[in-house]
C-alpha cells in the first residue's frame, strides 16, 4: 500500500498502449514526430491558446528549471514560496540552468499572499547594480502542502507581478488535480489569470515520465528550444515522450485520473477524521498532511502498510503521541486499499 507519493503508482494501461503503438516502425526525431503535432494541437485546444509554444521534457525539475531560465536573467531573482519544489527539492537546478539567478522566498506558508509577495518584491532592486534584480514569480498548484490556489488567488498574485512587469510561472506538477479541485477551465487558471508559462505535469498523474512546458507568448519559444538542447533535455527518440502525452490527453484521461486520485484522497481524509486525526493542512486535492497516534503508525507498519512519509521516530514510550505524516493518493489507489489502510489504524 503506497501512499508516499503519486509518483509511486503505475502507468495507466491506455498510455502504455500508445507507447507500444509508437514503437512500431520509424518516426522523425527531436519532436518532429506526428504524435508531437497531435500533442501540440490538443494542448493548445485545452488551454484555448492557439499560438502557445508547447514542448516536452522527461522530468518536472527540467520543466521548471528550463522554463524559469527562459523567463529570468542570471542577475535576477525568482520569487517563490518557502516550501516550493524549486527551492526544497530540485538541488538548485533553477539556479544552475538560469546561469545563477537566485531564489527569494516570500514569507508565509505554502500559498503566497499578494501582500507578502509585494512586500518581498519591494525589498529587491534597492541596491542598484550591487543587488539582485527582480525576476519571475513562481506559483505551485497544487501546493507542496496539498492546498489549491483558487483562480481569484492566482489572479491577485499575477496582478502584483504585472504591476512590476514580472513574468509568472506556474509549477503544475499536479495541475490536473488542482483543476479538478477548482472545477474550472485550464485557461482560467493560467493565461487568463496572468500566467506566462506552465509546467504541465504528467508523471505524477499516471504517465511514465513526461511533462509539458507551455509558453503562452510564442516569442519565448526559440530561447527555450536552445536552453532545452544545451541543457541535454531534448530527447532524440522524442516520440516516446509524445506518445505518453498523447495518451494522457486523449478522451480526457488526464482529468479522469486526477478525479480518481482526488476522490480517493477525500475518502481517506474522511476516514482519518473519523479516527481523530489532526490535519496540519486542509486537504483539497490528492495530498494529506495529518497527525495520528504512534500506536496507529505501529499498527500500520506491522501490517506492511508503511510506505508513506512520517516525521520523527516511531520508537517511544507514549503510544498516544501524535506523529505527523504525509499521505498522497494516485489514480490507481482505489477505495478498497484506502478502506484497508483505515481499518489498520
Amino acid at each position: 500500500m503506497y501512499l508516499a507519493s503519486d509518483n509511486t503508482g503505475p502507468v495507466h494501461p491506455r498510455i502504455m498502449d500508445v507507447l507500444a503503438e509508437a514503437n512500431e516502425g520509424f518516426a522523425m526525431p527531436y519532436g518532429a514526430d506526428p504524435l508531437m503535432e497531435e500533442v501540440r494541437n490538443r494542448i493548445r485546444g485545452i488551454f484555448e491558446a492557439p499560438e502557445a509554444a508547447v514542448y516536452l521534457v522527461a522530468t518536472g525539475t527540467a520543466a521548471n528549471s528550463l522554463a524559469l531560465a527562459t523567463l529570468t536573467q542570471p542577475w535576477q531573482t525568482v520569487f517563490c514560496s518557502p516550501v516550493a519544489h524549486i527551492h526544497e527539492d530540485e538541488c538548485n537546478a533553477p539556479e544552475f540552468f538560469s546561469g545563477g539567478a537566485k531564489l527569494t522566498l516570500v514569507p508565509g506558508g505554502d500559498r503566497m499572499t499578494p501582500e507578502a509577495l509585494e512586500r518581498t518584491i519591494l525589498k529587491e532592486e534597492t541596491r542598484g547594480v550591487h543587488g539582485p534584480q527582480r525576476g519571475a514569480v513562481s506559483i505551485t498548484n497544487v501546493t507542496e502542502r496539498g492546498s489549491v490556489y483558487s483562480v481569484a488567488e492566482i489572479e491577485a498574485l499575477c496582478a502584483v507581478a504585472k504591476r512590476y512587469r514580472l513574468p509568472v510561472h506556474l509549477d503544475g506538477a499536479r495541475f490536473a488535480n488542482a483543476l479538478v479541485a477548482q472545477n474550472c477551465a485550464p485557461a482560467a487558471m493560467t493565461w487568463k489569470a496572468g500566467v506566462d508559462a506552465v509546467s504541465f505535469g504528467g508523471t505524477k498523474n499516471g504517465c511514465m515520465g513526461v511533462e509539458a512546458v507551455i509558453f503562452f507568448d510564442p516569442a519565448r519559444a526559440w530561447e527555450f528550444e536552445l536552453r532545452r538542447k544545451r541543457g541535454a533535455h531534448l530527447f532524440s527518440k522524442h516520440r516516446f515522450l509524445s506518445a505518453q502525452m498523447a495518451g494522457y490527453l486523449r478522451e480526457d484521461l488526464w482529468l479522469d485520473m486526477a478525479r480518481a486520485a482526488n476522490d480517493t484522497c477525500a475518502r481517506l481524509a474522511e476516514g482519518l477524521r473519523g479516527k481523530g486525526a489532526r490535519f496540519l493542512h486542509d486537504p483539497q486535492a490528492n495530498m494529506i498532511f495529518a497527525a495520528f497516534p504512534r500506536a496507529a503508525h505501529r499498527s500500520l507498519h506491522e501490517a506492511g502498510a508503511k510506505y508513506y512519509i512520517w516525521e520523527g521516530s516511531l520508537e517511544g514510550d507514549d503510544p498516544d503521541e501524535m506523529i505527523a505524516a504525509r499521505l498522497v493518493c494516485d489514480w490507481s489507489l482505489g477505495a478498497e486499499r484506502v478502506d484497508r489502510f483505515l481499518s489498520l489504524i
